[in-house]
Order: structure tokens, then C-alpha cells, then sequence
């Protein structure tokens, strides 16, 4: 395992990790209960659960979110081997923790295995609920963004074309 390789796996774990005892936490102390003002009405702690994508997008294909999940980890970990850039391995780290978490989910959660509904608790004024998985993903995906901006490559590779 490369140092990179490394780096990818240490975040992700750390993502995973996180991310599951907040949701494990949201189930024992959020559920059935009303929401929780944690900063005024800026941040507030709900339940929800999720079949669908972000955004609460097609609830009824909750089948076709864990395999796409489970595809898109399966593709980091064959991708992972052509990562160069401590950057880039933090980012797909990142992404990776936040779709197996959710994907943790979907195979483990009620309703029923592979067909679990996603665990969000952190709600925001007019913005749908999420978890820290989702904001795993989202922070790399803006990083992801910058990163190509500026010009760092993923690999040594891609640097000399």
C-alpha cells in the first residue's frame, strides 16, 4: 500500500467512523423527539430518515443508490493506486468514507437489508437534512473543484501531459 493509498484509507476510516457514531447517536437520542436548537435557528439537530439520494431525490430507488454506492467505493479502490497527490488522496478519502457510510446504511438500516434508509440529522434553514457522510462528500467534491482550478494533478502521470 502506497503512502497515498494510506492517506485515502485513514481519512475514509476516520469519515466512516465519525459518521456512524453521530448516526448512531441521532437514533438514540433524535428519534421520535423534537428537533434540537444547537445554534438559534442557523443549525438545529432533526431526524429523518432517508430512501432516497440527496435531497431526499428518488425515494423509491433506494436499490439503485446501494449499488451505485457500493460501485463508486469498489471504483476509488481501483482507482486509488494511480493517486500521487496527498490532496487528491484526502479528497477521495473523503468521498469514499461518506458513500460507504451512507452504504452502511442502505445494507444494515430498516427497513430492510440493501434497502435501508439513510440516517440525516443536521438541519440548516432551507436546506434539506443531512449527516456528515453527505458533508464528507460535499466538502471533497468543492475541494475536488479548487484542486483542478489550481492545477494539482491526481497523479504524476497526468502532471507530464
Amino acid at each position: 500500500m502506497s503512502v497515498q493509498q494510506r492517506k485515502l484509507a485513514i481519512t475514509a476510516c476516520v469519515v466512516v467512523v465519525l459518521d456512524q457514531i453521530s448516526k448512531a447517536i441521532a437514533v438514540m437520542q433524535l428519534e421520535n423527539e423534537m428537533s434540537v436548537k444547537v445554534l438559534g435557528s442557523l443549525v438545529k439537530l432533526s431526524f429523518a430518515r432517508n430512501s432516497g439520494a440527496a435531497f431526499s431525490f428518488a425515494t423509491g430507488a433506494t436499490f439503485v443508490f446501494t449499488v451505485l454506492a457500493l460501485c463508486a467505493c469498489i471504483g476509488i479502490i481501483w482507482f486509488s493506486s494511480k493517486i500521487s497527490s496527498t490532496a487528491w488522496a484526502i479528497v477521495f478519502g473523503a468521498i469514499f468514507g461518506g458513500a460507504f457510510g451512507n452504504l452502511l446504511d442502505r445494507l444494515f438500516r430498516s427497513p430492510q437489508g440493501f434497502q435501508g434508509h439513510v440516517v440525516d440529522f443536521i438541519e440548516l434553514p432551507n436546506y434539506p437534512i443531512f449527516n456528515l457522510a453527505d458533508s464528507a462528500i460535499f466538502c471533497a467534491a468543492v475541494t475536488g473543484i479548487v484542486l483542478t482550478a489550481r492545477g494539482v494533478t491526481i497523479s504524476e502521470t497526468q502532471a507530464e501531459k
